[in-house]
């Protein structure tokens, strides 16, 4: 398929590619197959875009970057200079590129004025943040069902722009059940647990109640959670422990989320997808540069669905969602 618009397409600058260190191991060369790919933008990003008929990717900064920051004032100042320094590397190329800006979540005020920020003065289609945020203490993780957050999210209701919640694995404190099998920790599972569960925290905080309107995009087609949402939702309704949700954690699944295809090429989660959450609400992505585009692209393009199913998922549904101008 042609024409495709792909999401959680990532980048780093110096202060940010360290922390994507941790997901590789002796055996597996950072440098040479991610750091120079999250460092270019406009040369190899777009050959590979080429090769896999992707016409426009949404580009966002890798993980888990701001959010692993303990000083507040330094994760300003840090996902200032990542918009910026995003906004001028697609300024050349906004036929190809579009942006989600990083955000500060250690300061909610401070995120909301960032955000506003980047899509005032930069046209940025949506907000991508890595997960839950520490803050001052390295075993301190801030998770945005909180109180405080709230005023926030009016905000992106007001804008009206998605927000893209990506993985990070859990807090080493937390990482108990994964002691002597470090390989389930980060994106082999330990990603999926933990941002599945970030999820639905504010499916039953009633957030989505006050902001109906509200959408989150969750990678790996839905971080387990197609699969898994009747079996969450029967035992709430069961035995709801004092649950605020007013409405069935489904409801919210199928109408306040979208799930994408980043770094999960497979027709069995894409079905279950389709049939919890419809077609119109799943949409494209590789996970460039920790996956490859071209298997990304090789798996969407043959897999066995509908051709106006591949179209919505692959296209369509993403020109929506993000008011992308296809004739800039």
């Amino acid at each position: 398929m042609k024409g495709k618009i792909a999401l959680e397409e990532h980048f780093g600058i110096k202060e940010t590619i360290s922390g994507s260190r941790s997901f590789f191991t002796k055996g597996v060369s950072f440098s040479s197959t991610i750091k120079d790919r999250l460092e270019d933008i406009n040369q190899y990003r777009l050959e590979m875009m080429d090769e896999a008929g992707i016409e426009v990717s949404v580009i966002s900064l890798n993980s888990p970057a701001i959010q692993m920051i303990l000083s507040k004032d330094k994760a300003i100042e840090t996902a200032m200079l990542a918009n910026d320094t995003l906004a001028e590397m697609c300024a050349a190329n906004k036929k190809r590129f579009a942006c989600f800006a990083a955000l500060p979540m250690q300061d909610p005020d401070a995120a909301a004025k960032e955000l506003h920020r980047c899509v005032k003065d930069y046209g940025f289609v949506g907000a991508l943040v890595n997960g839950y945020s520490q803050l001052d203490d390295e075993d301190n993780s801030i998770y945005y069902d909180l109180p405080q957050y709230w005023d926030f999210w009016g905000e992106i209701d007001k804008l009206g722009i998605p927000f893209y919640m990506h993985p990070r694995a859990p807090l080493f404190s937390q990482r108990k059940a994964y002691e002597g099998h470090p390989w389930l920790a980060a994106a082999a599972w330990g990603f999926s647990v933990e941002t599945g569960t970030h999820a639905l925290r504010l499916m039953g905080s009633g957030l989505f109640d006050k902001y109906p309107n509200i959408n989150i995009i969750l990678g790996h087609l839905g971080e387990l959670l197609p699969i898994n949402i009747w079996r969450t939702e029967h035992r709430i309704l069961a035995i709801p422990r004092g649950c605020p949700a007013k409405r069935p954690f489904s409801e919210y699944l199928a109408n306040n989320f979208y799930v994408t295809t980043s770094g999960n090429f497979r027709l069995s989660p894409l079905l279950a997808a389709m049939m919890e959450m419809g077609s119109d609400r799943i949409l494209f992505a590789t996970d460039y540069p920790f996956e490859t585009m071209t298997e990304a692209s090789d798996w969407f393009d043959n897999v066995q669905i509908a051709e106006t199913d591949r179209q919505k998922i692959g296209r369509l549904n993403s020109i929506e969602l993000f008011n992308i101008d296809m004739n800039i």
